[in-house]
């Protein structure tokens, strides 16, 4: 039996303990996104209703030791959970212990919309969205660093300089030096920020991890490099040139502009920063 073939047997078998009996999974399909978990697209078809899922899974179903800051599934979910209510995002319905026939997963409901960056960035169907997505990002991130501490799950703490020593010693391993790192460590070493006091950092918030429909912002996805850190790391890697996928010129994220974000960020209840506040953040990443 193939993994399609086996996963649709653990999933119908839950099906009909969850929604009853005469419940069936149609349209299972691995979906190409997910570089690090498998990602499955599947509906429950029940009598006058069709629930639209995702599964999240790790690939092959266990989990193996990875040099890797994400957190595991399990907390992904829970992160999820502390979310719902406060910021966009997907709704767990399930989560599948290791061990269980589904293998270490979650369900959640499927969320429509666009996370591909370049389409959001081009097409015409986003131009109203690319107008409100700015202002929706602030509102989101501001949401995301309110979420209280004592309610989350375990999670690493990484600060800046924790990130910087890390990158440095993955850096130095290689033995090339190179002017522009060089340089760039040692700015970044000679100009800390003053500390704020620790929040929830989702750790990879840009196009790509956020599914944006005609209206704007839908959901806020990939919570696996979440821990508790900085809030200006958040804002400053959505504003990485990386992630502006060729329109450099609009600062966060290619489609809006840094002040109009930490304005919003900050009405939503975020910490006052400026945009120079940014910068040491956004060379770090």
């Amino acid at each position: 039996m193939g993994r399609h073939d086996e996963i649709l047997k653990g999933l119908q078998a839950w099906a009909g303990q969850f929604y009853g009996a005469d419940a069936t999974v149609e349209r299972l399909v691995r979906l190409s996104g997910g570089a690090s978990q498998e990602t499955w697209s599947l509906d429950v078809e029940r009598p006058g209703c069709v629930e639209e899922l995702i599964l999240r899974r790790v690939p092959g179903g266990v989990s193996v030791a990875r040099n890797s800051e994400a957190i595991g599934l399990g907390t992904e979910a829970n992160l999820l959970s502390c979310a719902d209510g406060t910021v966009p995002a997907p709704k767990v319905i399930q989560v599948f212990e290791p061990g269980s026939d589904i293998g270490e997963a979650f369900l959640m409901n499927r969320i429509p919309g666009q996370t591909i960056a370049r389409k959001i960035l081009r097409d015409d169907d986003y131009r109203i969205a690319r107008e409100k997505l700015t202002h929706q990002c602030g509102a989101a991130l501001a949401a995301i660093h309110a979420i209280p501490t004592a309610d989350l799950p375990d999670l690493p703490t990484s600060g800046g300089l924790d990130q910087l020593e890390k990158y440095e010693t993955i850096y130095r391993a290689f033995n090339l030096p190179r002017p522009v790192f060089e340089l760039a460590i040692a700015w970044l070493k000679s100009n800390v920020p003053s500390a704020v006091p620790p929040v929830l950092v989702h750790g990879d918030f840009r196009l790509g991890n956020l599914i944006v429909d005609s209206d704007g912002l839908a959901a806020v996805l990939d919570w696996e490099l979440a821990h508790l850190g900085d809030p200006r790391e958040d804002i400053a890697w959505l504003c990485v040139n990386s992630w502006r996928f060729g329109h450099s010129q609009n600062r966060v994220g290619g489609f809006g502009h840094l002040d109009n974000l930490l304005t919003t960020y900050e009405a939503s209840g975020g910490r006052k920063f400026s945009s120079d506040e940014i910068d040491w953040w956004e060379i770090l990443g």
